[in-house]
C-alpha cells in the first residue's frame, strides 16, 4: 500500500484503532498521553527503528515491531531505519553479564545488507515512508571534544543505575568503559534523527530513555518509547532463538513456516494468534472458547495458515495447508518433491544429506545430529551412522529428512 507523504491519517477513530491493535503486543508506552497527542497532531512523525547488526537472521519475534512500524507507515508516518554499524563495533551490553566480542567491520557490512533485506520483507520501501541511515555517518567523524561534551551531561550514578551493570558489580565482574558509553551513543542517535518515537523490546528501555534525556538536553521534544512483549519460542521455554532452534525465521519458505507452526505447543496457540497474526481479537476469543478445547490441531492448522498468509499470501497458505494435510494426516509422499543429484552410485549417509541442503540451511553438525537421532530415511532404511555407505543408490529413491523435507535421488 503506497501512502502519500502529504496524506497523514490522524482522525480520532483511526488513532483509537491503531492503539487498540498495538495493545496486543505492547508492554508499556512512555507516555500514552504523549503518543496520542503525536498521532492526533496531523504531521508526519519520525519513528526510529534502531538496530545493531550483530547477527543478520531475523525471526517472527523481531517482526512484531516491524509490523507495528508498517502500520504506522500505512497512516503516513516515516520509519527511520537506523543501522548501528558504529555501535555494533562497541557492542550493546543489554542482557549480558560479560563483554561482547568485537565484530570485524567486514562482517558488520555483510550483516547490514542481510538485515536490511529481511526487514524490508515487512516494511514499505517508498522514500516518503522509509529513511535509511547509519550512525557511522556522525560517529566516524565525531571529535573527542564532542564525545566528552556528551559524556559530561551524564552522571556516573545514572549510568550505574542500569540493572545489568549493578548485577555485574554485585557478582564481582568487570565493566569496561566503552560499555558505559554505549547508552550515551544510542541516546544521542535520537537527537541526530529528531525521533518522535521508537518501538523496542523491553531490554532496550534504558538506552531509549537515555534518548529522551538527551533530546531534552538539546531542546527537542522527548521521543515516545513503546516497549513490546517478549513471547515464548515454539518450545514454550525461552524466547525465540536460532541457537535453541525454537524460532520461525523471516526468510523461511512458506512450507518451513507452516511446518514450524505445526510443532508449536498447544498451550501457546492463542498467544501466537494474538501476537503473530492480524486475526481480530473477537475471532481469537471464539477460537479459544470453541475450538481449542475440542480440536487444538484444527486451531493450529488455522494459525499456521494465517501466519503463512501474512508473509506469503493466501494462495501459498492454501497450498501449504493442502501439502501438510496430505503428507501428515493422509501420510502420502508429496508429489512435488525436489530431485537431488549425486555424483556416484555409492555415498555415505552424511554425503547424501549434505547434498540436499546448503551450508547456510544446515551445518555439518546439524546433519550429523539428525542422522544420529534417526531423523533421516533413505528408501526403507533409517540409519544412525553418518559414515554408513549406501549402495547402490537407485534413481527415484525417496529421502525423508526430519518431518518436512523430502527429496528424490536423480543420477
Amino acid at each position: 500500500m503506497a501512502v502519500s507523504k502529504k496524506k497523514i491519517i490522524s482522525d480520532p477513530a483511526s488513532v483509537h484503532a491503531l492503539l487498540d491493535e498495538f495493545s496486543r503486543t505492547t508492554e508499556d508506552i512512555i507516555s500514552m498521553e504523549e503518543f496520542k497527542k503525536l498521532l492526533l497532531y496531523g504531521k508526519q512523525l519520525r519513528f526510529k527503528y534502531g538496530v545493531d547488526v550483530t547477527a543478520p537472521d531475523l525471526h517472527m519475534g523481531h517482526a512484531v515491531n516491524l509490523w507495528m512500524y508498517r502500520r504506522l507507515q500505512e497512516l503516513g508516518h516515516k520509519v527511520v531505519f537506523l543501522i548501528g554499524d558504529f555501535t555494533t563495533q562497541i557492542g550493546d551490553p543489554s542482557g549480558r553479564n560479560k563483554l561482547r566480542p568485537i565484530i570485524p567491520l567486514e562482517e558488520i557490512k555483510k550483516n547490514t545488507k542481510e538485515f536490511m533485506r529481511q526487514a524490508l520483507l515487512v516494511l514499505h520501501k517508498e522514500p516518503a515512508l522509509l529513511e535509511i541511515r547509519k550512525n557511522s555517518e556522525w560517529y566516524d567523524k565525531m571529535p573527542a571534544k564532542k564525545l566528552l561534551s556528551l559524556m559530561s551531561l551524564v552522571t556516573h550514578d545514572r549510568l550505574m543505575s542500569r540493572d545489568m551493570f549493578r548485577a555485574r558489580v554485585q557478582e564481582g565482574k568487570e565493566i569496561y568503559e566503552h560499555e558505559l558509553i554505549y547508552p550515551i551513543l544510542q541516546g544521542y542517535d535520537s537527537v541526530i534523527l529528531k525521533a518522535d518515537a521508537t518501538i523496542i523490546g523491553t531490554d532496550q528501555l534504558y538506552n531509549e530513555m537515555m534518548g529522551r534525556f538527551f533530546q531534552e538536553k538539546f531542546d527537542q521534544p522527548a521521543q515516545v518509547v513503546v516497549t513490546t512483549k517478549i513471547t515464548h519460542g515454539l518450545d514454550g521455554k525461552e524466547k525465540q532463538s536460532k541457537s535453541l532452534g525454537n524460532y520461525i525465521g523471516l526468510t523461511f519458505s512458506p512450507r518451513e513456516k507452516f511446518g514450524k507452526v505445526m510443532t508449536l505447543l498447544d498451550s501457546l496457540i492463542v498467544e501466537y494468534f494474538k501476537v503473530y497474526t492480524d486475526v481480530p481479537l473477537s475471532a481469537i476469543a471464539l477460537i479459544e472458547k470453541n475450538l481449542m478445547p475440542s480440536d487444538p490441531m484444527k486451531a493450529k492448522l488455522q494459525l499456521a495458515w494465517e501466519i503463512t498468509k501474512r508473509y506469503h499470501g493466501e494462495k501459498s497458505a492454501n497450498q501449504e495447508r493442502e501439502w501438510f494435510t496430505n503428507t501428515f494426516s493422509k501420510k502420502e509422499v508429496p508429489a512435488d518433491i525436489p530431485f537431488v543429484a549425486l555424483p556416484s552410485s555409492t555415498a555415505t549417509v552424511f554425503d547424501i544429506v549434505r547434498a540436499c541442503f546448503s551450508v547456510k540451511e544446515k551445518s555439518n553438525s546439524d546433519i550429523r545430529r539428525l542422522i544420529q537421532q534417526r531423523g533421516v530415511t533413505i528408501g526403507d532404511t533409517t540409519p544412525s551412522d553418518p559414515t554408513l555407505k549406501i549402495s547402490p543408490l537407485k534413481e527415484g529413491t525417496i529421502i525423508k529428512i526430519g518431518k518436512r523435507h523430502w527429496f528424490r535421488i536423480k543420477k
